[in-house]
């Protein structure tokens, strides 16, 4: 019966608008910094931490094995095979997630009050002592071998991870999370464990809770839960400027369909352009059915069912991508109408009845997010990582309105790169052929 009361505490969960959440920084005991939003309607606490660097910390010669290694937290630790960290997961009711990105390692935990303390000791255990079982690893190792078999079939996958190799090269970002066949096949216990110790230490982490915990019970959970880590990793990799070309490189791929990723460089999060390009890229390809390429691409010409833009921030290089897929027969001109569409906006600007209609939706989605206490655990993180005050959401839908016609149109002039403007294209495009 605890499960269903659970997974009712999941759909239920809902604080008020963005404007209106009351962030709170807590230092623990010692000295582990957090933010909290308090919520003692239900009894029930959402719980988000994040070790900056993930699988950019991977060794070079050891691709695959941040990931592998989060893949492997859940199962077993301590005491506890796969089996019984599973099964006394679930007499807890409780969520416990393990996850890597490029930028960083992430542990999900949903959980009863009641139950708090049992949940807290089972994640300490998964921390602190996981097995890493050689019978674990080899069945986890055989589950990512099967993605990365499917990726490699996958028109999409192989855009992305080609694209990705243009742009960054040997950086880390350059590169599959889950490594090659051959890396992911090579990797051992020990590596695992060397893993652990680069990417999950106290100096790169960031904590948020949101629900029935008080300051005084989250310093304290935290200096349980997290006081034994390490208080170092391993050194962050620098920063990487993307390269971006102009042309087309087309990957041959028997497909009915063309994959299509495009790109130039992008703006970052601290830059004052930032949120005059956030909103133009809304205008440009974020905003649906009512957006420049959905109408120039899909509606005037039917040469695609949906295509998007999105401003691309990671922790160390910053890019402006987009996606679409088309018939291999109407690839061309697709590229040719997106091309297009980026230099007449780079010249020519956008008008103040789309910067409005872009603003009204921006700032009225913008509440919608912090939908449940998870939700705004996650985004509560990600607002530290990405070095967000801690009143930003009482005040993001200001920035938005700020922007100004003016604002949007100089950026456009003086952001859009027509000229850089990349593509990576993987199927059998009729007319196109690789100029890179």
């Amino acid at each position: 019966m605890i499960r269903f009361l659970f997974a009712a505490f999941l759909c239920a969960v809902a604080l008020p608008a963005a404007a209106e959440v009351k962030i709170a920084e807590v230092t623990s005991p010692g000295g582990i910094k957090a933010w909290l939003v308090e919520e003692h309607g239900i009894p029930f606490t959402a719980l988000e931490l994040r070790f900056r660097g993930g699988t950019s910390l991977d060794a070079p010669d050891k691709r695959g094995a941040v990931m592998l290694m989060a893949a492997l937290l859940e199962e077993g630790a301590d005491g506890l095979d796969s089996k019984g960290f599973a099964e006394r997961r679930e007499e807890l009711a409780a969520r416990i997630g393990f996850d890597a990105n490029a930028d960083a390692v992430t542990v999900s935990v949903q959980m009863l009050t009641e139950n708090r303390d049992d949940v807290v000791a089972l994640l300490k255990s998964a921390l602190i002592d996981p097995r890493f079982d050689q019978e674990a690893i080899d069945r986890v190792k055989g589950q990512i071998q099967s993605i990365i078999q499917s990726r490699a079939a996958s028109p999409e996958d192989i855009a992305r991870d080609r694209m990705d190799a243009a742009l960054y090269g040997d950086h880390p970002y350059g590169s599959s999370d889950l490594g090659t066949a051959e890396s992911a096949a090579a990797l051992t216990r020990e590596d695992l464990l060397a893993a652990k110790a680069a990417t999950m230490a106290r100096d790169r982490l960031y904590v948020s809770a949101v629900g029935d915990i008080t300051a005084a019970e989250l310093g304290a959970l935290l200096d349980g839960l997290l006081g034994d880590l390490p208080a170092t990793g391993a050194p962050l990799p620098g920063p990487v400027t993307p390269a971006f070309p102009g042309g087309v490189t087309v990957v041959p791929f028997d497909t009915p369909q063309s994959v299509i990723l495009f790109g130039q460089p992008g703006v970052p999060w601290t830059h004052p352009d930032y949120y005059p390009a956030y909103v133009l890229n809304q205008i440009l390809g974020g905003g649906g059915f009512t957006a420049r390429l959905m109408t120039e691409v899909r509606e005037k010409r039917g040469l695609t069912y949906g295509v998007s833009t999105d401003l691309v921030n990671m922790d160390l290089a910053d890019s402006w991508q987009g996606s679409l897929a088309s018939s291999n027969e109407k690839a061309a001109e697709a590229v040719k109408v997106i091309r297009e569409v980026w230099a007449d906006v780079a010249m020519n600007g956008i008008t103040e009845a789309e910067l409005e209609a872009a603003k009204t939706y921006m700032t009225g989605s913008y509440p919608l997010r912090f939908d449940g206490n998870d939700n705004i655990a996650r985004i509560l993180v990600g607002m530290q990582m990405d070095g967000f005050p801690i009143d930003y959401p009482a005040h993001r839908n200001e920035k938005i309105e700020a922007v100004t016609l003016d604002d949007v149109n100089r950026v456009a002039r003086e952001r859009m790169k027509p000229d850089q403007l990349t593509f990576t294209i993987v199927g059998h495009p009729v007319g196109l052929e690789s100029t890179n």
